[in-house]
This record gives C-alpha cells, sequence and structure tokens, in this order.
C-alpha cells in the first residue's frame, strides 16, 4: 500500500504568483491529520511553508516560484506516497534534559577533588553522549552547529583541558535545557487558552433532563447549563438567564449576561443563572474544539522568517569551521580554535524566531484574536491594503427599524410594528428580532394568533382576529399570496433607494405597511481605520453588495479611499485578485459565507466573531470577540512580532559576532566563550518570550 499515492483527490481552487489554495482528499486509512499534512507537503521542493485545514479539508501551500511553479508542484503533490506513521516522540524530554544538566555540574563541581588520572575518564563518560551524537550528526547532514560544539569539547579533552571541557559541557546543557524549557512554555502558552470540558452534558428532551456523554449531542438539541459549568456547544440561548465569563474565548474579563436569542461559545464559564441553548455546533465544529485544531497547526507550522533565520544559521557554520581553522593557524594554539567552534549563532537564530510568534499568538489569543499560525502573523504584518466588507463588518449587522409606515388606517405605526412583532416573536431570524426589540420601544401592544408557520427564505404566516397575516419579503407577499403593492411603490421605492431593508405586512389580504430596517454603521469603524493608518496600511478599501449610493456615503463618513458596490461573491475574489497582481498585500476582512472566496484569496484573511463557518474556516485570523477594533490590535501585535523577531535578529548577529570575534583574536578561553554564548542564547529567547500587551477594551 506504501507505493500507491496519498492523494485521491487534489484540486486547486485559488492561486496567486506564489499560493496556492488545494482542496484535497486522502486514501482511506491513511494518516490525515494537520501535523502529518504539513510535514510531508513542506518537504516538496520549492515549497515555503502550507497551512492544512483539516476541516475544510484545505492546504494553503506557499512555494518560491524560481524553484517551482503551480501545475509542476501540484504533481509532485499528487504523487506524495502515503506516508510512515511518524514515530512517537520522547516520554521525558524535559526530564533527560534536566539530568544531563545535574551530571554535567556535578563533573565540573567535584571533578578537580579527583585525582588526575580519573579526570579524563569522568570527563569523557559525562562528555560522550554530545560527542557521539556529533558524531551521528556529521555523518548524516555533515558540519553544523552541534558538530563544531561536540569539536571544541574534544580539542579541550585532548589537550587535557578538563575545566574548558566540563564548563562547556555544562553551559551547553543548561543552555539546551533552558532553551527546550523556554520553547516548551511558549507552546504550552497558546495551549492554554482552552479549557476543558466535562464529558457529560444534560439535554433536554420530552420535557425531562437527562445527563448524556458529550459526544453523544447532536446538533439540535436543548441543552441544559447550570452555574460553574463550562459550556459545551456552540448555540443560542432559548430560555433562562445567566451570567457568563467569556474570558477564555474573547479576553473580555466583566461577564457577560446572557438571555434569550443570545449567542453562547463553548469554552465559556456560566458564572451564575440557568440556560436551556439550542446547539448549533458540536464536538469538533465547536469553537473550542476548532482553536484546538488552529493551535496544532500553529505549533509545527513555519513561517518565511523562521524559515529565514534557520538558513542564514546553516550558511554561518562553514564560516565558524574556516574561522577556528584560521585562527589556529595563526595562533598555533587548539584553545583559540576550541574557543570559536562554540560560539556559533544557530540556536538563537533558530528558536527565537518561533517561540516570539508563539507568545504573540498567545497575547492575541487571550485578547480575543485566534491568528492560525507563524505564517499568517508575519503576512498580517506585510499587508499594505486593507479591504473591509461593509455589512456586518464596517456596520454591526444588527438591523434596526427606522420605518413604519401603515397603509391601513386602523393601524397606527406602532401598531404595525406589534402587530408584525406577535408573530415574528417566535422566530431567530435576525429581521424578525430587530422587529421585537423596536417592538418593545413601543407600547408593545400584543396581538393573538394561531401557530405560526416559517415559510423557508420567505416570512412568516399565521391568524389573528379570523385574518390571515403574512410577514416577510416583496417575493412572497406579492407572488405567492398576491398581494397588490403597486398603490404604495413611490414610498416603497423610496426606501428601497436609501440602502434599507423591507418587511412587508399583509393582513386579510392586503397590504396593511412595510417596516424599514436599516443596519448601523459600528462606533469604532472610523477609529480602526486610522489606526491602521498609523500601523503601516497604505490604503483602505471597500466591497460591497449594497447599493452605490448607500456605500458612497458610508466610504466618506469613514475616510475611506475607495470602494466597489452592486457585487457579486465572485467579484470580490476578483477585484483582489486584480490588485494582488498589481502588487498589493491585502488584509481582506468579512464574516458572509460569500466572502469566503475573497478570504482564501487575499495575502491573509480576516473573519469576524459572527461570521458564517466558511468563512471563519477560510481566513487566517479569526476575532472571537464581535469588535471591529479587535483588526486594529491584529494588526499592530503582528507589527510589534516582526519588530521583536527583527531586533533579537541584529542582538543575534550582534553579540555572537562580537564573541565570535574575541575568541579568533585569542581575547576569549573556552570557558569564557561558553559563559557568554549560552548566556546571550538564553537572554535572547527569554526576550522572544516577551509579549506586547493587546488592549482589552472595556464595556
Amino acid at each position: 500500500m506504501s507505493g500507491l499515492p496519498w492523494f485521491l483527490r487534489l484540486e486547486p481552487v485559488h492561486r496567486v504568483p506564489g499560493r496556492i489554495r488545494l482542496r484535497y482528499a486522502c486514501r482511506p486509512g491513511t494518516p490525515d491529520d494537520a501535523a502529518t499534512l504539513n510535514r510531508a507537503v513542506e518537504a516538496v521542493a520549492g515549497v515555503t511553508s502550507v497551512r492544512a485545514s483539516r476541516a475544510a479539508r484545505s492546504l494553503a501551500v506557499h512555494y518560491d516560484p524560481a524553484v517551482t511553479d503551480a501545475t509542476a508542484l501540484c504533481l509532485a503533490l499528487a504523487a506524495l506516497p502515503i506516508p510512515e506513521p511518524a514515530p512517537p516522540a520522547p516520554a521525558a524530554e524535559g526530564g533527560a534534559g534536566g539530568a544531563a544538566l545535574v551530571r554535567s555540574l556535578a563533573t565540573l563541581a567535584g571533578g578537580f577533588l579527583l585525582p588526575m588520572p580519573l579526570r579524563l575518564p569522568l570527563s569523557l563518560a559525562v562528555a560522550m553522549p554530545m560527542l557521539r551524537e556529533g558524531m551521528a550528526i556529521y555523518g548524516r547532514e555533515g558540519v553544523n552547529s552541534h558538530v563544531l560544539e561536540a569539536a571544541a569539547v574534544a580539542i579541550s579533552l585532548a589537550r587535557r583541558d578538563f575545566t574548558a571541557a566540563n564548563t562547556t559541557v555544562f553551559m551547553l546543557a543548561l543552555g539546551e535545557y533552558m532553551e527546550d524549557s523556554i520553547a516548551r512554555r511558549s507552546d504550552a502558552l497558546l495551549k492554554r487558552l482552552l479549557r476543558p470540558s466535562s464529558d457529560q452534558v444534560w439535554l433536554l428532551r420530552g420535557g425531562v433532563e437527562i445527563q448524556v456523554s458529550a459526544d453523544t449531542v447532536l446538533v439540535g438539541d436543548s441543552v441544559v447549563i447550570g452555574a460553574g459549568t463550562v459550556i459545551p456547544v456552540d448555540g443560542t440561548v432559548l430560555s433562562g438567564e445567566a451570567t457568563v465569563n467569556e474570558a477564555a474565548m474573547t479576553g473580555e474579563s466583566a461577564p457577560v449576561v446572557k438571555q434569550r436569542g443570545s449567542a453562547v461559545l463553548s469554552g465559556t464559564l456560566m458564572e451564575e443563572g440557568r440556560l436551556v441553548v439550542y446547539a448549533e455546533h458540536v464536538g469538533s465544529h465547536t469553537a473550542a474544539a476548532r482553536i484546538a485544531d488552529y493551535v496544532e497547526q500553529s505549533l509545527t507550522a513555519k513561517s518565511e522568517a523562521q524559515l529565514d533565520a534557520a538558513r542564514l544559521a546553516d550558511r554561518l557554520v562553514p564560516t565558524v569551521l574556516k574561522l577556528a581553522g584560521g585562527s589556529f593557524l595563526m595562533t598555533g594554539d587548539w584553545r583559540s580554535a576550541a574557543s570559536v567552534l562554540q560560539a556559533d549563532y544557530s540556536c538563537a537564530l533558530k528558536l527565537a524566531t518561533p517561540v516570539a510568534f508563539k507568545s504573540a499568538m498567545y497575547g492575541a489569543g487571550q485578547a480575543g484574536i485566534l491568528i492560525k499560525g507563524a505564517n499568517a502573523l508575519e503576512r498580517l504584518a506585510q499587508a499594505d491594503t486593507v479591504i473591509f466588507d461593509k455589512t456586518g463588518t464596517l456596520t454591526t449587522g444588527d438591523l434596526q427599524v427606522t420605518d413604519s409606515i401603515a397603509f391601513d388606517p386602523t393601524f397606527s405605526p406602532d401598531d404595525l410594528i406589534c402587530l408584525a412583532a406577535s408573530v415574528e416573536e417566535h422566530y431567530f431570524h435576525p429581521l424578525a428580532m430587530a422587529v421585537v426589540n423596536a417592538a418593545k420601544e413601543t407600547h408593545n401592544r400584543h396581538f393573538d394568533h394561531q401557530e405560526v408557520k416559517f415559510i423557508v427564505a420567505h416570512g412568516v404566516a399565521s391568524v389573528i382576529d379570523g385574518k390571515r397575516i403574512v410577514v416577510g419579503s416583496r417575493h412572497f407577499i406579492e407572488d405567492d399570496e398576491g398581494i397588490d403593492t403597486t398603490a404604495h411603490r413611490k414610498a416603497i421605492d423610496a426606501l428601497h433607494r436609501d440602502g434599507k431593508t423591507l418587511l412587508f405586512i399583509g393582513f386579510g389580504g392586503v397590504l396593511a405597511g412595510v417596516l424599514a430596517l436599516k443596519d448601523s454603521v459600528r462606533a469604532a469603524s472610523a477609529a480602526t481605520i486610522a489606526r491602521l493608518r498609523r500601523a503601516g496600511v497604505k490604503r483602505v478599501l471597500m466591497l460591497t453588495g449594497d447599493h452605490r449610493d448607500r456605500a458612497a456615503e458610508l466610504a466618506a463618513e469613514l475616510h475611506i479611499d475607495g470602494f466597489h458596490a452592486d457585487l457579486l461573491p465572485t467579484d470580490k475574489a476578483r477585484i483582489i485578485e486584480d490588485l494582488s497582481r498589481e502588487g498589493a498585500r491585502i488584509a481582506f476582512v468579512g464574516d458572509g459565507i460569500n466572502d469566503a472566496p475573497a478570504l482564501a484569496g487575499a495575502h491573509v484573511g480576516i473573519a469576524m466573531q459572527k461570521g458564517a463557518d466558511i468563512a471563519r474556516l477560510t481566513a487566517d485570523v479569526a476575532l472571537l470577540e464581535d469588535r471591529i477594533e479587535r483588526v486594529a490590535d491584529a494588526k499592530e501585535t503582528a507589527n510589534a512580532a516582526m519588530a521583536l523577531i527583527a531586533r533579537n535578529y541584529r542582538l543575534t548577529v550582534g553579540l555572537n559576532s562580537a564573541i565570535l570575534g574575541a575568541a579568533a583574536l585569542g581575547l576569549l578561553s573556552p570557558v569564557g566563550t561558553a559563559v557568554l554564548h549560552n548566556g546571550t542564547t538564553i537572554g535572547i529567547l527569554l526576550n522572544a518570550l516577551r509579549r506586547a500587551p493587546v488592549a482589552v477594551p472595556r464595556a
């Protein structure tokens, strides 16, 4: 079976120069986890980075156009054989490193107490694991930093300079232990974003509460959640009232009141009260489970900056080796050569960058910004053009009733709102909820009615006082119900030109009136755009399927550089593709199903918190909180992370070059070089672990 191709299907769905996104299907029974996919695809010639999404069955592959092209890459991926299972990770890696550190410290501290004939065997025994590893690496990969370190220790042992050898072994063991601890800590920071949930869930079935296993909960179940419980599903509150701590998912520490119609997220904590929640996403499809998948990917994904640092470290190894040889030829002192061999660049260059990325992603996650990997963070920092979808992004997406026009003189405008709300209150559609909220602000008269019927994509219908009432779209009223609207066309067209959404109310076979609803601009939209400009964004654009006049009005209000209106979903992706060809590095911010192609085609896609599942899966950055200012927070976080990486890069090269020069001139002993080199490496890693705070606005 190992000779068969791994992928049964591999279909390109979007491509721009240097990047291609493919839809895939693995052969049944073969590995299909994100980590294995990432490893296998990264090994293909020309691939610089890859992000696999198991949920979306997609591969986003970045490649070097100088090495390969999209066609050759697809052929190479299609020919990939079924991979062998990955070997299990060592069980006690941290423990082994700690034991080596203790042994080397004991040898350094007590070795001088032994008689001279015993010092060589003891020092050799402690150094032997490192010497064997160096020889094995040399035979497998050639000369690298580990080989240089082993050579330095071997030279000191050959010269019977046991203090230098033991000090070097101890400092290397200390450095490796600290590096491993810091790397593991940065991984743990990301994993701490998730709060474990209970294995048991209470459901309401047939009026009776029953306890079931969490993995048996289905979409549509009514989940009962009490105080002190972690919410196990994503859904909408059917009944009850409670306060929920959403800090684990949004970064907002203040508890949020939840009641009928409120959305709740898995992984958040019920503090007080009791809720019955309609389960919309369960199991691996919940927000918490998707975060776990993204975290797993982020721990294995490599950014271009990380790859550049690793390539530079590898290129500098021969230089260090030549410098050590030159130093010996000039001074005739093996001690000088041993000092030079210890001053390599590899550790700090290769570890500081991924640690900084992970630390930044953790800080962003705590503030309600889910960044799916180091590559996404790097591309967000590079973005010079931000394109917003309008509805639900620059605007709240929450409709409000702005006009109530009654054509039947027996109803006042307030009566018309209450008439519609009486039948709409049983429905969770945004239009229905807007009407119910508007009715609460009136005298809130309730009209008794019979059973309400839902007509999908049309509206609702019932009977009041023996007359049929229908509330819904113009198509529903005119074509399905046969209600004539021509007498009121002038008023209807005027509302439509204002960019408003219309809800028609038919009562007793005639048009009783029309409600007009409008989306409101987010209060923080203008400030967010200003912050993005300060963060280095050169151009801000808006795409919308809305009417051109309304789009122009909003663009002027928010000082947006340009806009495209009256668009179809495919138009958005085409515009982004055209701008990308012109050299723009685009961050696209959207929320709907129709935004998914644009999110996939942009340099980096950002999905709003209330976005459709496909939008959030396709995006590189997903907001966990419905605040547009989080877009600016994400950009500032990415900029700060890349600035920190650049500073660490300069520190690494500068400090190690100084140490290397001093060692080559004979100014540093092997002991001094080991202390300085490992000390600066640990300091740089600790600096990389720092993260710039992301402000969390309070309600």
